[in-house]
């Protein structure tokens, strides 16, 4: 019977990576004291270093007042089109009937 596939949360995987990347311990160590594979552990430090640019890259995520006020922007055009719509399905009908 083989073992079942344990899934890590990516939480878990970014602090096991974080304290490889440190360096204060060997990452046997690290294997060891997380119950995963130090081949795990190496891969997970080499992910973290090749991605770690895309933290910087990114714009900070809108706050939700912002959010909330492009949400808004957004369904008031959406009436808009909506009206304009109606008026030219009445106005084709007019001068097609």
């Amino acid at each position: 019977m083989s073992k079942k596939r344990r899934l890590h949360s990516p939480e878990f995987k970014a602090r096991v990576g974080l304290e490889a990347l440190k360096g204060i311990e060997p990452v046997h160590a690290i294997a060891a004291k997380y119950q995963v594979h130090p081949v795990q552990v190496t891969q997970w430090k080499k992910e973290l270093l090749e991605r770690l640019p895309e933290v910087f890259a990114r714009k900070a995520p809108p706050s939700v007042a912002e959010a909330a006020e492009k949400e808004a922007k957004l369904y008031q055009k959406i009436g808009q089109l909506e009206v304009e719509l109606d008026w030219l399905k009445k106005k084709s009908a007019e001068l097609n009937g």
